[in-house]
């Protein structure tokens, strides 16, 4: 009897063990279940898996006295499908899963082939009557950023500005230097003649007639302070610099500017477009930019950074930031121009100050949008 009882004993000591084990076993497995659904529920949208990245695309044209009453339907047609085609070419490489990078200069490219437009082909002419070209782009994931300079023969200056960036250790390379490594890294060449238009001749002609009667009245007229001066000359001139914005299905920014600079300007003048910081800007942490307008003023207010810096330090929205920029501090110093921002959220800004500006952007529902005038 005494040996039955000890294995009942034993039994039953084993099954309460066993017993216990398992509430144990299944406490613990509901307080892992409770600590990942507490952790999921947390997650931000940007760190979701499931939650799609947002991206976004815009151009510019330029940005100046541009008005309806002013240009032929003809024309106005011809703009509206170069941008609306440039716009989609860079958009589609992002809808695609292609890269901020890729996208920008493939749009930039475009628009630098159409004579419409100052940058490439059809870029305005110096005192001289000859082309000079600069471009700039900058990537928003590493700050790296690349640009060249009095350009005169690179069929796209944009390209040698990536190569720059991508290429060599520097930043900006300049004139023959610049073009001595678009050689050597096989890029196409064009005689000067290819990018002179008839109409930049024209244009010219008409700069330097003006220069002449400027300079008779400022010879009759008392002479005025400089900042006088700034302060009450209109803001004239188109400004044809074409850009673009993007923000790629993996989250990362960039911006390109390209131009001929400004009609009848002095020879070896740079403005703002190759600048960066000036003319072109492009931050992961904040947004990305690329301005058109009256080049010194950009480069006197390093315009585009400021937008990323008031994004940085004061909490902006791009917006804001933006409109602040060119609405306010860029206009206050007589300053004319304009430019297009995009955030790491694919929000879109495009303020001016000018009577119109060139630009266009993809809505969300993939519609191309294409403005010009103040609209």
């Amino acid at each position: 009897m005494r040996a039955i009882w000890k294995g009942v004993s034993l039994t039953l000591l084993i099954t309460t063990l066993l017993g216990i084990t398992t509430i144990l076993r299944v406490q613990e497995t509901g307080a892992k279940e409770s600590v990942k659904k507490r952790s999921m529920s947390n997650q931000s949208p940007r760190t979701n898996p499931s939650a799609a990245q947002p991206f976004g695309f815009a151009i510019h044209g330029g940005a100046g006295t541009i008005l309806k009453s002013e240009m032929s339907p003809e024309m106005e047609a011809a703009y509206r499908a170069k941008l609306q085609e440039a716009v989609l070419a860079g958009y589609n490489i992002l809808k695609d899963g292609g890269s901020s990078l890729d996208a920008v200069e493939a749009a930039i490219r475009l628009l630098e082939d159409s004579p419409l437009f100052n940058a490439g082909k059809g870029s305005v002419l110096n005192s001289a009557g000859a082309v000079e070209m600069d471009a700039s782009i900058m990537d928003g994931k590493t700050l790296k950023a690349g640009a060249v300079t009095d350009i005169k023969r690179i069929k796209n200056p944009i390209s040698l500005a990536r190569l720059v960036m991508e290429q060599t250790t520097h930043v900006l390379l300049a004139s023959d230097g610049a073009e001595a490594f678009a050689k050597e890294k096989g890029l196409e060449f064009m005689p000067p003649e290819y990018f002179i238009t008839d109409r930049r001749i024209k244009e010219l002609e008409r700069e330097k007639e003006k220069e002449r009667k400027k300079q008779q009245q400022q010879n009759t007229k008392p002479k005025q302070t400089s900042r006088e001066t700034e302060l009450v000359a209109p803001f004239e001139g188109k400004y044809g610099t074409v850009g673009a914005v993007a923000l790629d299905k993996q989250g990362n920014l960039a911006a390109g500017t390209s131009t001929g600079g400004k009609s009848n300007k002095r020879v070896g003048r740079v403005g703002d477009s190759p600048i960066i910081g000036a003319g072109n800007y492009a931050n992961n942490r904040t947004c990305a930019v690329s301005g058109t307008g009256d080049g010194e003023y950009f480069m006197r207010l390093l315009v585009a950074y400021d937008v990323s810096a008031l994004m940085e330090y004061k909490g902006m929205s791009v917006e804001d930031a933006a409109r602040t920029v060119v609405m306010e501090k860029l206009k206050s110093l007589g300053g004319g121009g304009g430019l297009i921002a995009i955030d790491r959220q694919g929000r879109i800004t495009m303020p001016f100050n000018t009577p119109g500006m060139y630009r266009a952007y993809v809505a969300a529902d993939g519609t191309p949008v294409v403005k010009i005038y103040q609209d």
